[in-house]
């Protein structure tokens, strides 16, 4: 992995509510809505993080219909398929089994 994917990463992953997001759509799918719902976070801050996460290729989108729903990036998933519950990054680790609520 490129340093630069990794900083972003790491960087995406540091905050708690982007934790919190990524925990959610480990779980399945889910549009801006229903992850505001869940999480008690305004709609608007929802989408700010997801575009963080997003850029950091970290979740992905896709558009049924008018809904637009966010799910874990492939690439992403195949990594965390490979690695198991902890990314390693060389210089860290980052564990997925212990996400925040």
């Amino acid at each position: 992995m490129a340093a630069a994917d990794c900083t972003d990463i790491l960087k995406a992953l540091a905050d708690r509510t982007r934790q919190r997001l990524v925990k959610a759509l480990l779980a399945g799918d889910l549009g801006v809505n229903e992850l505001s719902g869940r999480l008690e976070v305004s709609q608007y801050n929802t989408s700010k993080h997801l575009r963080v996460l997003k850029s950091a290729g970290i979740v992905d989108l896709r558009t049924i219909g008018q809904r637009h729903e966010y799910f874990i990036a492939t690439a992403f998933r195949r990594r965390l398929a490979r690695e198991g519950t902890t990314l390693d990054f060389g210089c860290c680790t980052f564990r997925m089994d212990q996400l925040p609520d």
